[in-house]
């Protein structure tokens, strides 16, 4: 279960960031030449969803992977400034913050 929370942490991270994409675009054309609000009104609540998503996620990360308070704020904030959640999830993984569970060893049993 560890593993797939991580996973989709990681996932949505990125998809965040995308959203974060289509919602920029979506803003300049509708506040741009063109006027046209569709790329606002698909990617609005799109990116909200992957939003609360990822700030779910962070948290349940955090504690799964026993995060102290001070990197369990910057990930939550990385979800207001554009692209910083794909910063966060690099800097994570490298720094071994998103590491998989690793399976207790099992010590052999003397027979007889």
């Amino acid at each position: 279960m560890r593993d797939k929370v991580t996973r989709w942490f990681v996932v949505v991270a990125i998809a965040e960031a995308c959203s974060w994409l289509g919602l920029l675009v979506g803003m300049a054309v509708k506040y741009g030449p063109p006027g046209n609000e569709i790329g606002v009104q698909i990617f609005g609540p799109v990116h909200g969803a992957l939003f609360m998503a990822y700030g779910l996620l962070a948290l349940l990360v955090a504690r799964q992977q026993r995060w102290g308070w001070g990197i369990t704020l910057v990930a939550l904030a990385c979800a207001v400034p554009p692209f910083a959640t794909l910063a966060f999830e690099r800097w994570a993984h490298r720094r071994g913050r998103l590491a998989p569970a690793v399976a207790p060893t099992r010590t052999p049993t003397p027979v007889g």
